[in-house]
């Protein structure tokens, strides 16, 4: 088993502050620029799913089963009183105790997913654009350290660190782009398109619920006016 100070005397060489700062605080600074602070923090929060299951929609369909049970048995109103973790499934089964109809139901759960899909998408999208920067500043980090380079030729012991930087730095450019940025927007994005399919699974059953649940809050409607006029 490899010690922490061999471990350290080996990986000592491929390590440089100076190049690490030029294109780790470089790639940072241009992602940040090239993006809206909302969809800069929706990507670092992207992260947590990469540990978590893929996302299935089987458990939220057999819960929406469970709320037509107890919409049939105590009335579509019972239903504000349940607990949904999800908000897209949350957001339809409140406009079905509003007494939407099936067609607004379906709007709503379709621009619900559709604005998920554009906030993963926006996620992809900085993760790849930092992966397509990283190269470009390590490509500055070793022009940085050619001209420290050649402006230091008179000093030999100073040679020997701009020749890092400027060899780290296309290191450090490569790593961050094949190895972080790219495959982690490659595995949000898969992620993604999986979702959005699964999620494409629970408009029937909600449009059901709406349909099967329209007339009693239409007629409920009805009672209440017809009581007020009284």
């Amino acid at each position: 088993m490899t010690s922490a100070p061999a471990l350290a005397q080996t990986l000592g060489p491929f390590l440089d502050p100076a190049a690490i700062a030029i294109v780790g605080g470089g790639t940072l600074i241009a992602v940040m620029l090239r993006t809206p602070l909302r969809d800069l923090a929706g990507a670092v929060g992207a992260l947590g799913s990469l540990v978590r299951r893929r996302f299935d929609a089987t458990p939220l369909l057999d819960q929406i089963a469970a709320l037509g049970r107890i919409a049939r048995r105590h009335g579509v109103m019972a239903l504000d009183r349940s607990v949904i973790a999800d908000p897209d499934v949350a957001t339809a089964v409140a406009a079905i105790v509003d007494g939407e109809g099936p067609e607004a139901v379906a709007t709503i759960i379709q621009h619900c997913r559709r604005a998920r899909i554009e906030r993963q998408l926006a996620a992809v999208e900085v993760w790849t654009g930092a992966a397509e920067v990283a190269p470009a500043m390590g490509m500055i980090g070793t022009l940085i350290g050619l001209v420290a380079m050649f402006t230091r030729m008179t000093d030999p012991s100073a040679i020997g660190a701009a020749m890092a930087i400027a060899l780290l730095a296309t290191l450090y450019g490569a790593v961050i782009a094949n190895l972080v940025a790219a495959p982690i927007a490659a595995r949000l994005k898969r992620r993604a398109r999986i979702e959005a399919f699964e999620r494409t699974r629970l408009e029937a059953p909600l449009i059901a619920l709406a349909a099967r649940e329209r007339p009693r809050t239409g007629v409920l409607a009805t009672a209440v006016d017809l009581v007020s006029v009284a």
